[in-house]
């Protein structure tokens, strides 16, 4: 199972059929059939303009965000894809208030549902701060298919773990 570190609390049945791709060296091939092609969002200014739109669709009123952005330094061994900052300042006699959303760098390469799945998970901070039900309805909201997308994500994380990235870059 250590293989498999990003399916921890996964059945035997979605394991062994995971452990089973690997062995046949075919989960490159099954994620490239699903997801043939990386997105072109590939700036922190296209990126912030992604999320903004999506924002814009499902959350109009809630806060704005001030900053979205890769970061180099998020770990995915820490299960973290992203993260949703709120930071609260005092200047003068004013509260001000900023909501950041930082991506995995890794995430610059990978197809564009993983992408859409990770700010539908961080957008939904601005509303839920806990991950509970209310949390996990708001994101299959905005994005029906979450759930097969997080556990498709998964995968493309073994993939990159065991194999390396799953398209050539030039």
């Amino acid at each position: 199972m250590h293989g498999l570190k990003y399916l921890a609390g996964y059945s035997e049945s979605v394991t062994s059929k995971v452990e089973r791709l690997i062995a046949d060296n075919k989960l490159g091939s099954v994620l490239l059939a699903k997801y043939p092609t990386p997105h072109q969002i590939r700036t922190d200014r296209a990126l912030y303009d992604f999320a903004v739109a999506l924002k814009n669709e499902f959350l109009r009123k809630s806060q704005p965000l001030s900053k979205v952005s890769y970061d180099p330094k998020i770990s995915v061994m820490n299960h973290a894809l992203g993260l949703h900052a709120f930071v609260s300042r005092v200047q003068g006699a004013k509260l001000t208030a900023k909501h950041e959303i930082k991506i995995a760098a890794l995430f610059k390469l990978a197809p564009i549902e993983f992408l859409r799945m990770i700010v539908v998970h961080e957008l939904a901070h601005l509303k839920e701060k806990e991950h509970n039900k209310a949390f996990y309805q708001l994101c299959e909201y905005m994005e029906p298919a979450y759930h097969q997308l997080e556990f498709d994500t998964r995968l493309y994380l073994i993939h990159l773990d065991s194999e390396g990235p799953l398209y050539q870059t030039f």
